[in-house]
């Protein structure tokens, strides 16, 4: 595989390319290509078996394109995908997961937060994370799929505040002097949540840690890019690029937004 070729992205909607902007920080000169599933958004709201076969789509529709590898950009993926499309792809899969282990350690409470979607919450991953990592530690856990709509969507400033309000205050009211970032989603969100949650809680988001695992991985293979020139991002959507391009300068800034096809027969969303 060439080092000048794209890494892959992909994500249900808009949330992962706060992951790609980690990624685009710490590697700014390779070749980003975004893949975001808006015709069935939200992914965490769906059966695994779905989440996978989505995700073998976006997946392999990146590697048609050339990327070296594929970067899962969603909790819930990861968690429905991550394991088959790494017995399947010849590339790299870099995926994600709750940072269980670094709230962990960063606890004093003995209490954390967990914000995330319904398909993570309930997955065999997340339980394995908690029985690797939580220990006698008390997880509270609140899905959360009003907050990925909040970061899609243009909705008013009190209004986004009003439902992070609900999602976090009763977490914190539980004792979580930490709180985890589930959903690539909610990082967009992140001011609104330390607002609420108040100085003396922790949020952590794993966005960078995922960067510097592809870092580390093409790395290690030899494959990452040159410096000698900024690399550029090249974004998809499976839902309509004029409605959404809005979006996606809102969360990411100029750029240009390109419709790809649902294959026949694909049911979308509502």
């Amino acid at each position: 595989m060439a080092r000048d070729a794209p890494i892959g992205v992909l994500d249900s909607g808009f949330g992962g390319l706060s992951v790609l902007r980690s990624i685009r920080r710490l590697l700014p000169a390779e070749d980003l290509l975004y893949h975001a599933d808006h015709a069935f958004l939200p992914w965490g709201e769906r059966g695994p078996q779905e989440v996978r076969a989505r995700a073998a789509h976006l997946a392999d529709a990146l590697v048609a394109a050339g990327a070296k590898a594929i970067v899962l950009a969603c909790n819930t993926a990861t968690a429905a995908a991550a394991d088959a499309l790494r017995a399947s792809l010849a590339v790299p899969v870099i995926a994600m997961e709750p940072a269980v282990k670094p709230a962990a350690a960063a606890t004093r409470s003995g209490v954390i937060g967990v914000l995330g979607t319904g398909g993570t919450l309930a997955s065999a991953r997340f339980a394995g994370l908690l029985e690797r990592y939580a220990g006698d530690l008390v997880i509270v856990a609140r899905p959360c799929p009003e907050l990925v709509a909040a970061a899609e969507s243009e909705v008013r400033p009190e209004v986004r505040r009003a439902l992070v309000a609900a999602a976090v205050e009763p977490l914190v009211a539980q004792g979580a002097d930490v709180l985890v970032l589930g959903c690539t989603h909610f990082a967009f969100l992140r001011p609104e949540i330390e607002a609420v949650a108040g100085p003396g809680v922790t949020v952590i988001d794993t966005g960078p840690a995922v960067a510097r695992e592809v870092a580390r991985r093409l790395g290690a293979d030899r494959r990452l890019r040159a410096h000698d020139r900024a690399g550029n991002e090249t974004f998809w959507t499976t839902g309509n690029p004029d409605a959404l391009a809005p979006t996606l300068h809102r969360l990411w800034g100029p750029g240009t937004l390109y419709g790809v096809p649902v294959e026949p027969g694909a049911r979308v969303a509502d």
